[in-house]
C-alpha cells in the first residue's frame, strides 16, 4: 500500500494544494496528515480522500475543527492514532507531546511511527521502531511530503515548489 505523508500545513491553502498534488502524483492509496492542519479550508482540500489525521499543537478550536471534518466524512483520531495498514501497525501523533511518543515506545506494538513538528524530514530505525517525519508544508525552506511503501519498506520523500 502506498501511504502519502503529509505534516504542518498551518491552514495554508496554496501550498497543501501543491503537497496533495504531489501526493496523487505518486499515487497514493491512504493519506496521513501528522497534525498542525490549521483549518476547515485544509480539510476541504482532504474532503473525499482516505484519510487518518491527528491533531498539533497549532490546532486550536479543535471541538468545531473536529465537528467540520466529521461533516466532511473525515475522522479525527484526536492526538494518537494506532492504524493498522498495508499489513502493517503505524502510529501517528503530531511529535510534540513527549509523553505520547513514550507510551508508543513502551508498547512495542508498531512498525512505524509517523510524527511531523519539527518541519525536518526524518526517516531513523531506533530499537526496531522506524521513526518517519514527512517534513513540513509550511514553514519549511524545502517543503517535503513522503510516501511510504507498505510491501517493500521504501520511503520517498517529495520536495515541491511553493506556488506563486
Amino acid at each position: 500500500m502506498l501511504l502519502g505523508i503529509l505534516s504542518d500545513t498551518h491552514d495554508k491553502l496554496e501550498p497543501t494544494r501543491a503537497a496533495l498534488k504531489a501526493l496523487r502524483a505518486a499515487d497514493c492509496e491512504f493519506y496521513i496528515h501528522c497534525g498542525d492542519v490549521g483549518g476547515e479550508r485544509i480539510f476541504d482540500l482532504l474532503a473525499g480522500l482516505p484519510l487518518a489525521f491527528v491533531w498539533g499543537n497549532c490546532d486550536f478550536d479543535r471541538l468545531t475543527l473536529k465537528d467540520y471534518a466529521a461533516s466532511l466524512g473525515i475522522a479525527c483520531h484526536d492526538e494518537f492514532a494506532d492504524l493498522d495498514l498495508g499489513g502493517r501497525r503505524i502510529a501517528v501523533t503530531h511529535g510534540d507531546d513527549g509523553n505520547v511518543i513514550k507510551q508508543i515506545i513502551a508498547g512495542q506494538k508498531h512498525q512505524y511511527l509517523l510524527h511531523g513538528h519539527t518541519h525536518v524530514a526524518r526517516d531513523q530505525t531506533i530499537d526496531g521502531l522506524r521513526y518517519i517525519n514527512p517534513g513540513a508544508v509550511h514553514r519549511s525552506p524545502r517543503p517535503s511530503v513522503a510516501v511510504l511503501d507498505t510491501a517493500t519498506d521504501l520511503l520517498r520523500f517529495i520536495h515541491f515548489k511553493m506556488p506563486g
